[in-house]
């Protein structure tokens, strides 16, 4: 039984109220046919808005099946609309974009009914009505009666107890209102039906009951209940109550709420395509640029993968950290002093080089220990190193010495090296091993830092068992001709991708004359043009010339004394050596593959591992090679004792040696030592003729050595000042100093030989007695350092080894750590901290990652500039996400009467707000598609201009497709948010007023 208590309904108006209705209290039969009756104004439909729980009562209550609802929340009256009542308005509020049979389904959507059978019910209510046949079509093909009926039936479908009809027939002709309320006069046998009417002819002839209302008061009832029947009705909602279960909450599927929000924005196309493609455009932008981004980076990463094979992580025996000298020449060392502004002060940028250099002193790494630890780990499968190693080279101070017929038929050593040396001493005219002495001194200084030197052979990758050829060289160069080694005698010549070699190697080979390269050096020293030469030369011309192999330590035989002698130094020996050296042949002929960018081999010559083993396996029992190990204190090419292992004398020890040499010597000899001890320029003079170079200016400097070596070189001054002008300053001053040095002790042996001219070797030698007689200690021994020959060879004990080619596989010189990717390459890095922290200082290992720090900045670099310009381009996603706001708001606008449709038949709030989330969705999933596929086709057109312009063919702008995704999950996300306060706002919508806005 529905019950009306007292019910009271006010309504603000400014500064006053309106009561609606005042004080109404009826009871409802469970099936009876009600029309309420009343001029407009008088509380009609507000009463039936309360009694269908679209509006609340200001006071009394309401009383329904024996349940008060003053308790009752916002999903309490939607499911009581829901389940227990059906509407039927005046103008049919029909959802205009949803057919027949789904304006009917709604409900029984909300309810939870699963598709095939709501679809059977809703057949089943239009069926009722006389509509089954009507099904596809849409209310605006409808005729007003078939639209009210279209209403009846969705008010049927759910089955509920009441159903209310406001004005059923007011917008109907005569017919039509009687065949409704004939439908409605059949309903209410089994249900309660409530009807407001103006229609006072037709409610007596179908209601059941008449109530009549005025000023929001019941005026006349003409069938109220009886107390017996009111009883009755108490019991029977007690025996419903007990035997009915809970009704489920309406809910309203996301799917639903998809479907209504797709089908109303199929209304609308034209808007809706032209707002996603607005919405579209900040992701087109985003999308380019990380399309941009992520083929620059893929072609950097690609880049650096290729970088990794031709430079690999290398550690050498002799290393130098120039980490700290790169922070000094990039500014970074440098600190300012504190001092006040009141004056210039230096900023030590200079000083700062320096220390740089000077702190990067020269460190032993010890590769022995630290080869034996790779092969552990390679062995191990399991092991880190293992798995991010793709190939390990191990290399030697070893020279291989490779020996031809130049053009001119004249046997040479194929060393571009000592070739243009040579070339050049030739040019000049004066040696340049002299010349450059005082030069080649001062670079040692600093661990010959500057020198660049020109190899012609290389030893080629070995694959992971040590022997053959690794396939980093395989896969990334084609073989062009003949095959790879397959002998240790074999190797193979390298070109480069457009089959050239640099005309030094071609000189090397034998394959270019000595005019041709002393006309390029004189082009140079002259500052002319020279044509360029396109001789070629066929493959098997090339691979059939002869080239041998000679070993270093078998150049060397000792003599009667011991001492042994370079036979190369004669033709007569160089012949022998070259008729008895090894065969080495060119088998095959290389080039890199198109898309490879950096070559790993640098080099004209490749050879394998099979030849340096070889080289070393025939030099072990040399006999030059045994008697150099067999004393490691004397130097076997000069007798004498190295440098290095003599005793180093006190200043009184010195002094006794230089007496008593001076003393044994015979007088023909003294006046010599004599000229030498007197001709010996004095620290005072040094340190002047210092002074004076350095406040020379350099004209003046070029002058006087010109004036010092004018002599010695037969050559112009325009090439010697060209020659001067490849020097730095220090290393022309430290040359200058040595010269002058030079010069200075020529001209007082000069002087002194002229003094000593007239007298005769035992005057001369009685000088010499006296004057060492009378010289302290300090003087003598000066005369032991400056003129006192001391039989100590200059070079040291390795030295000799390695100009033997003396090896020791299991220590080798460098050490080369391959891998296929820079994740890989971190692994290594690790793997060498871990074998540092397990072992002691002096057995750590130090390396520069140069290619790291060439390249580990540039993806950091573009991905900042990436995100700067996303940065900038999100902008315009946040003005079309507020657009789309906007929009979202105005379509709420014109839903609003479908808001109220959805309310009445039991939509709750949150039903009514993911319906319009839902439709910001698609909004944003349609802008974020565009997008993507925008980009994708501009992507075309891009790479083709990037071709074009870059020549880099594999350089392609790109966007991945869990980028694309993302793109499209970022867009219904900002849509959404942007729908957030419309959606919000509808949920909020009165669904009475929601029902009156057209």
């Amino acid at each position: 039984m529905l019950e009306l208590k007292d019910i009271r309904k006010d309504y603000p108006a400014g500064s006053e109220i309106v009561h609606a209705l005042r004080g109404i209290s009826l009871k409802f039969r469970t099936n009876e046919f009600v029309s309420i009756l009343g001029p407009s104004g008088c509380g009609k439909t507000t009463m039936l808005n309360i009694i269908g729980g679209l509006d609340q009562y200001t006071e009394g209550d309401l009383v329904i099946n024996g349940r008060s609802t003053k308790d009752f929340k916002d999903r309490d009256w939607d499911s009581y609309r829901n389940h227990s009542i059906g509407f039927v308005f005046q103008s049919y509020n029909l959802i205009p974009h949803q057919t027949v049979l789904r304006n009917v389904e709604l409900a029984l959507t909300l309810s939870g009914v699963s598709k095939s059978e709501r679809t059977e019910r809703a057949k089943k209510a239009l069926e009722q009505v006389g509509l089954g046949d009507q099904l596809k079509k849409r209310p605006s093909e409808m005729s007003g009666g078939q639209m009210q009926r279209v209403a009846i039936a969705r008010a049927l479908v759910n089955d509920p107890d009441i159903i209310l009809a406001d004005e059923p027939t007011g917008a109907l002709d005569t017919e039509t209102s009687v065949q409704v309320m004939e439908i409605l006069k059949k309903i209410s046998e089994n249900k309660l039906i409530i009807m407001v009417t103006h229609n006072p002819e037709l409610a007596e002839k179908y209601s059941s009951r008449i109530i009549r209302v005025l000023d929001g008061q019941i005026t006349d009832d003409s069938a109220p209940l009886t107390e017996s029947e009111v009883e009755a009705e108490l019991k029977s909602d007690a025996e419903r109550s007990k035997s009915e279960s809970r009704q489920k909450k309406p809910s309203m599927s996301f799917a639903t709420a998809f479907g209504l929000s797709l089908k109303n924005l199929l209304t609308k196309k034209g808007r809706t395509i032209l707002t996603s493609f607005a919405g579209s455009i900040g992701i087109i932008g985003i999308a380019l640029i990380l399309s941009l981004s992520e083929g620059v980076t893929a072609y950097i990463n690609d880049v650096q993968e290729e970088s990794l094979a031709s430079y690999p992580l290398t550690i050498e025996s002799k290393v130098m950290d120039f980490s700290s000298l790169f922070e000094t020449m990039m500014g970074k060392s440098t600190k300012s002093q504190e001092h006040p502004k009141d004056a210039v002060y230096t900023r030590p940028i200079f000083a700062d080089l320096v220390n740089s250099m000077s702190a990067s002193n020269q460190k032993s790494n010890d590769l022995k220990a630290f080869k034996e630890y790779i092969e552990n780990e390679r062995a191990d499968e399991n092991s880190d190193l293992h798995k991010a190693l793709s190939a390990v080279q191990y290399s030697y101070k070893l020279d291989i010495s490779i020996y031809t017929h130049n053009t001119e038929g004249k046997i040479v050593k194929a060393d571009p090296n000592k070739l243009m040396q040579d070339i050049m001493s030739e040019s000049m005219g004066v040696d340049m091993s002299t010349m450059t002495e005082a030069r080649d001194s001062y670079l040692a200084g600093t661990g010959n830092m500057f020198s660049v030197g020109v190899d012609l052979m290389s030893e080629m990758l070995p694959d992971s068992n040590g022997e053959g050829i690794n396939k980093l060289i395989t896969d990334n160069y084609e073989l062009v001709y003949g095959s790879y080694p397959k002998e240790y005698n074999e190797v193979v010549l390298i070109l480069d991708k457009n089959n050239e070699l640099n005309d030094l190697a071609l000189y090397a080979l034998g394959l270019k004359s000595h005019d041709d390269m002393k006309k390029m050096m004189d082009a140079a020293m002259n500052q002319t043009e020279l044509e360029y030469d396109d001789r070629s030369w066929s493959y098997e011309d090339i691979c059939g010339k002869e080239y041998r192999m000679i070993i270093n330590s078998d150049c060397y035989k000792a003599n009667e004394d011991g001492i042994y002698l370079d036979m190369r130094d004669s033709d007569t020996g160089m012949k022998y050596l070259y008729d008895n050296g090894i065969d080495l042949k060119i088998s095959g002929i290389i080039r890199p593959l198109e898309d490879n960018d950096t070559p790993m081999l640098q080099t004209a010559i490749g050879y394998t591992t099979a030849l340096t083993k070889y080289v070393v396996k025939q030099s072990e029992g040399n006999e030059a090679i045994a008697a150099q190990l067999a004393d490691k204190t004397v130097d076997i090419f000069t007798g004498m004792t190295f440098k290095a292992d003599a005793k180093e004398l006190t200043q009184p020890e010195k002094a006794a040696e230089f007496k008593s040499y001076a003393e044994e010597l015979p007088d023909t000899e003294k006046a010599a030592l004599y000229a030498d001890m007197m001709s010996a320029p004095t620290e005072e003079e040094l340190s002047k003729a210092i002074s004076d170079i350095s406040a020379m200016s350099e004209d003046d400097m070029v002058s006087m050595f010109m004036q010092m070596v004018g002599e010695q070189i037969t050559m112009d001054e325009g090439s010697i000042r060209s020659y001067l002008d490849s020097m730095s300053e220090d290393e022309f001053k430290e040359m200058l100093s040595t010269a002058m040095k030079e010069q200075i002790t020529n001209q007082k042996k000069e002087m002194i030989g002229a003094q000593l001219a007239s007298l005769t070797a035992e005057q001369v030698s009685a000088t010499l007695d006296e004057t060492v007689k009378n010289a302290d200690e300090t003087t003598l021994a000066g005369w032991y350092d400056n003129a006192m020959p001391h039989n100590l060879s200059d070079s040291t004990y390795e030295y000799n080894l390695e100009k033997l080619g003396y090896v020791d596989l299991d220590e080798p010189s460098r050490i080369s750590l391959y891998s296929s990717t820079f994740e890989n390459k971190d692994l290594i890095s690790s793997a060498i901290e871990s074998y540092n922290n397990g072992t002691t200082e002096d057995k750590q290992i130090t390396y520069t990652d140069y290619i790291g720090i060439m390249l580990s900045s540039v993806t950091t670099i573009i991905n900042a500039i990436s995100y700067v310009l996303i940065a900038f381009v999100s902008i315009s996603l946040v003005v079309s996400s507020i657009m789309i706001g906007v929009i979202t708001l105005i379509s709420v606008q014109e839903r609003t009467k479908e808001i109220g449709i959805l309310r009445a038949i039991g939509a709750s709030k949150k039903d009514v707000s993911s319906m319009f989330n839902a439709e910001t969705m698609i909004i944003g999933f349609t802008s974020g598609l565009i997008g993507v596929i925008v980009t994708y086709l501009l992507c075309i057109p891009i790479n083709i201009i990037i071709h074009n312009i870059t020549d880099i063919m594999n350089l392609n702008a790109f966007l991945p497709v869990p980028a694309a995704a993302l793109l499209i999950l970022i867009s219904i996300l900002l849509t959404l948010i942007s729908g957030l306060i419309p959606s919000r706002s509808a949920a909020k919508k009165d669904p009475v007023v929601a029902l009156r806005t057209e």
